[in-house]
């Protein structure tokens, strides 16, 4: 039977990101997307100017429906955007046992803030104990830990104090960091993981951490190891840079093409 993949994420109207990336991944990768919608944002590759937040009940009514009737194998969460929306969330997922995925998205590509920032608490609180795995980038690791990243070790070890609040992994993601090489460190409580690659030279870079989220869900959900769905996501972001279509103005979306 094909993998169900339960997206639960804010929608990007210019297609590169949210729930619209998590759909295109998805189905690249040979799952079948459903979606619970938290927030529509006004996005295009330039940034985003307005959200719109869905009400916390419509929410958790849209993660139900799903469960309920279809069922689901995994699950990512992206976008939540306020305190109230992530305690609905939780409520939804109590007692679902599948790999869930938490992107801890904080900040879009161009800037805007996507969180409250008193909301932030709820999520240590509520998801980090429900996560299979939590894929902070640098700042969302800052955010997160209150710690400094300078570098590669930095991120090693405030990965490692995530770990103790609660996921049973953590993808720490490299790529704000300098140089030309970007490593990415998976961290769970019987050690720790580098997967290292050169960087890829592009502004056609909106909604990496979206799709690699997602189509971590995925690689967990069809039964891939947790490594080996590391791996399987990371190159299938890697291909959606060097195949982008060159879109927009600004921060262009990726290419979502099934792996070779």
């Amino acid at each position: 039977m094909v993998a169900r993949i339960l997206a639960i994420a804010g929608s990007d109207s210019g297609g590169g990101a949210g729930i619209q990336a998590d759909i295109k991944t998805i189905t690249a990768l040979g799952g079948y997307a459903m979606t619970a919608v938290t927030a529509i944002t006004v996005q295009n590759t330039q940034g985003v100017s307005a959200v719109h937040a869905i009400p916390p009940e419509i929410v958790a009514g849209q993660i139900r429906a799903c469960i309920d009737d279809i069922g689901v194998d995994a699950i990512k969460i992206g976008m939540l955007g306020n305190e109230a929306t992530i305690n609905a969330v939780a409520d939804a997922l109590e007692g679902c046992r599948v790999p869930i995925v938490l992107d801890p998205v904080m900040i879009a590509k161009g800037g805007a803030a996507l969180i409250e920032e008193d909301a932030v608490w709820a999520m240590m609180q509520r998801l980090l104990p429900l996560a299979s795995v939590i894929t902070p980038n640098v700042p969302e690791l800052v955010a997160l830990t209150e710690t400094e990243v300078e570098d590669a070790a930095d991120m090693l070890l405030a990965a490692q104090e995530l770990l103790n609040a609660g996921p049973r992994a953590v993808l720490a993601k490299g790529g704000h960091l300098e140089g030309d090489q970007l490593t990415d460190w998976l961290v769970t409580q019987q050690g720790h993981l580098a997967f290292t690659d050169a960087k890829i030279e592009t502004t056609s870079s909106h909604g990496t951490g979206c799709t690699l989220s997602a189509a971590l869900a995925c690689g967990l959900g069809q039964g891939l190891a947790l490594p080996e769905a590391v791996k399987r996501a990371r190159a299938f972001v890697r291909q959606g840079l060097e195949r982008a279509p060159g879109l927009g103005q600004g921060h262009g979306p990726l290419g979502f093409y099934p792996l070779p």
